[in-house]
């Protein structure tokens, strides 16, 4: 990832309110995947002012532009992540709701072989993994 949240919004022309800074600014420092509740509540600590619609508008704006990638991870709420970070795929916890980052050169290795076996090449892919931590024998 090269540019910041801030600059890449800039570079696409969206008008930048001081508000929509501090989203995105959260956003950017986010080393996991926030929900919209979570985005209000690290955005009011720093600014008071930023309404719950503003947060909703400013994702979904951030969303259309490529800038925010939506993720579902099957709990009925939408995360978000910078859409220019590096691949990697996603292992969530059923009883926590722990999402865990992950890349695997086998996992890739695989996808590309599927692929190819298949008459394609791959472009891309998103995978997630749903599971619950083994119990201790």
């Amino acid at each position: 990832m090269s540019d910041s949240i801030i600059a890449r919004c800039e570079a696409k022309g969206l008008r930048m309110t001081g508000q929509r800074r501090v989203i995105a600014q959260v956003l950017q420092d986010s080393a996991d995947h926030p929900d919209v509740e979570e985005l209000y509540s690290r955005a009011t600590a720093i600014d008071s002012g930023i309404s719950i619609a503003t947060v909703y508008r400013t994702v979904k704006l951030f969303e259309e532009a490529g800038i925010l990638e939506r993720l579902e991870f099957g709990d009925g709420r939408a995360r978000y992540e910078d859409a220019e970070r590096d691949h990697h795929d996603h292992l969530i916890d059923m009883q926590t709701g722990e999402v865990i980052e992950f890349v695997d050169p086998e996992i890739e290795a695989l996808q590309e072989r599927i692929a190819a076996r298949l008459g394609y090449e791959l472009r891309g892919h998103k995978l997630e993994l749903y599971g619950v931590p083994r119990r201790k024998r």
